[in-house]
């Protein structure tokens, strides 16, 4: 049966597998979506029994930016109410400011927050106890261009510049930069419902290519056909996951017709100019965070026996 990418993001979301393995787990169970987490257990290739009572950060991701550049940050909370506070809104935005001028994490933690001589890493500290709820500043980055325009997508924002999930793409171009930051935001929503592993094949990490390549050749072997077939079918599956998770490869969100390297191919008539996609940058809110949370019928025991 034919498996579409949302059942395998679904199987990807529930796991925390790989995206190919999702897809080999659905394949084997005809897409039904409890055997498929079933399958990838027996494996030992689901990371679900990890995941098993834990829960992502909460807070907000911050974006700002200026004249051929733009930054990125995350501020973490407790609580999604916190979230939802202005106070912390405007320690984010503000955070978010400090990341244009300083970009790294380590340099912004230790910079100066607006308006004040205490760092940015203290001012948050002082927070906590006003606003009632741990927070943390966890990551930043930045992206400019000598020519061309960095633009930005904020996705569920809650205010201008602040949302669960900011994106980044700069656009290198000596073209008009409002077109290029026109389509450079085009692209930044691509981003953020796609979530590319890497801008090109040979950004790709070479272990995860290696590990697909194995996974596609133990996927032909067992069709019994020849290894100089084999090493062809390989090759095939090989160009079509390149198209599921690099950017350049990837169809267009906005025109599935073409790839987004043909969109930008596209684009630079209206950019007036050669023009490349030189990086990007997705910050999802908690992603790779999980926190312990606390067993509390174990906690009742415990006291019990005491």
């Amino acid at each position: 049966m034919s498996i579409s990418a949302a059942q395998v993001k679904e199987l990807r979301d529930l796991t925390g597998a790989g995206m190919m393995d999702c897809k080999a787990a659905l394949n084997e169970t005809n897409g039904n979506m409890e055997e498929a987490v079933d399958w990838l257990r027996k494996k030992g290739i689901s990371k679900a029994d990890k995941k098993a009572g834990r829960t992502a950060a909460e807070g907000l991701i911050g974006v700002d930016s200026g004249v051929r550049e733009a930054a990125v940050v995350e501020v973490n909370s407790e609580t999604d109410f916190v979230a939802r506070n202005a106070a912390f809104q405007e320690i984010v935005a503000n955070v978010a400011k400090v990341a244009l001028a300083y970009g790294t994490t380590e340099a912004v933690a230790a910079a100066k927050y607006p308006g004040s001589d205490k760092s940015v890493t203290d001012t948050i500290k002082d927070a906590v106890g006003t606003i009632g709820e741990n927070m943390g500043f966890r990551r930043s980055a930045k992206l400019t261009v000598p020519h061309g325009a960095v633009a930005t997508y904020v996705h569920n924002a809650v205010a201008d510049g602040l949302g669960k999930l900011g994106v980044l793409v700069a656009i290198e171009t000596t073209g008009n930069e409002h077109a290029a930051n026109a389509f450079g935001r085009q692209v930044a929503m691509h981003v953020a419902a796609t979530n590319p592993m890497a801008l090109t094949t040979e950004e790709l990490d070479p272990a995860a290519v290696e590990r697909e390549k194995a996974i596609f050749a133990d996927q032909a072997r067992q069709t019994g056909k020849p290894e100089a077939i084999i090493e062809k079918m390989v090759e095939g599956r090989l160009r079509k996951f390149y198209e599921e998770v690099v950017l350049l490869k990837q169809a267009f969100v906005l025109n599935p017709d073409i790839t987004v390297e043909k969109a930008l191919k596209d684009a630079e008539k209206e950019i007036g100019a050669p023009a490349k996609i030189s990086a990007y940058l997705r910050f999802a809110l908690g992603e790779g965070i999980e926190k312990e949370t606390t067993d509390f019928a174990a906690e009742v025991a415990a006291a019990v026996k005491k």
